[in-house]
């Protein structure tokens, strides 16, 4: 039986959750390496060689980095990559490939994979991977997809996800309205909004129109992977599994959120 957790991180995040058992120790697999890649289209690098670290005392968990890593083919465009969609970076039959073999709905796969592809040119130091961004993806909003709603054409999530009101009950913070109810529609209370699920105060600070329409959407999966892929790199370089589970842990310092979003980090890595 699973019960509604969330909870506010030391960054200032609240996510909520559905939580399941906790387990003693974290595998991190996919980590941020996966699909990070600096991609180029004639790339088939398989990432780095698997490497296991001792596992430090609980809760702190252990990590082991995967032994290959996809990688989104980055697509040749001509447009300036300072005003073109972060999805436009991703190739065409790669997309298509990947996203019939992963079950992730091709507008938000896009845009896991375009945000991995212009944080490899923004900060190539950070490493983060498409498919950590959609484990995050999956875990907050299953892709877009929750309490009924769906991604249009563009991305964006119809009906808005919205979290719970933050009001301090059922395990959650208790956050005061920040946005005057512009995002979340809730003028007394916050709510973690959109399918990266950030609440108002840490989308004022992450906002990005990855899709270069410009506008910042929190609703609009391209701007919101961008958000979390940046919010995510400040930890430094995801290549690093204490840094990689240092990095979920700002997103949501839940030991059960971690472990899953670690199992389908690996399993998106399996695919090759």
């Amino acid at each position: 039986m699973t019960t509604q957790h969330s909870r506010t991180t030391g960054a200032g995040r609240t996510v909520g959750r559905w939580r399941g058992p906790v387990t003693a120790g974290l595998v991190v697999a996919g980590l941020g390496l996966a699909g990070a890649a600096v991609a180029v289209a004639a790339s088939d690098d398989p990432g780095p060689a698997a490497e296991t670290r001792p596992a430090p005392t609980a809760p702190t968990p252990s990590a082991t980095p995967p032994s290959a890593t996809p990688r989104p083919t980055a697509s040749a465009s001509p447009q300036a990559a300072a005003t073109r969609s972060t999805g436009d970076r991703v190739d065409a039959d790669w997309l298509a490939r990947t996203a019939e073999r992963s079950g992730i709905p091709p507008v938000a796969l896009r845009a896991y994979a375009g945000a991995a592809l212009a944080l490899g040119e923004e900060q190539p130091g950070c490493g983060i991977g498409w498919n950590t961004l959609a484990a995050i993806g999956l875990a907050e909003s299953d892709h877009g997809t929750a309490g009924g709603s769906a991604l249009d054409a563009r991305g964006v999530a119809v009906p808005p996800v919205l979290g719970p009101a933050l009001d301090g009950s059922a395990g959650r913070a208790r956050i005061a309205d920040t946005d005057a109810g512009a995002l979340d529609g809730d003028t007394r209370l916050d709510r973690a909004v959109g399918p990266m699920q950030m609440i108002p105060q840490t989308w004022a600070t992450w906002a990005a129109d990855g899709d270069g329409d410009g506008v910042a959407d929190p609703q609009n999966v391209t701007d919101a992977a961008l958000a979390a892929a940046r919010y995510l790199c400040v930890s430094g370089d995801l290549a690093d599994p204490e840094i990689w589970v240092q990095a979920v842990a700002s997103y949501n310092d839940d030991l059960a959120y971690n472990n899953a979003v670690a199992d389908e980090a690996e399993r998106l890595a399996g695919l090759g």
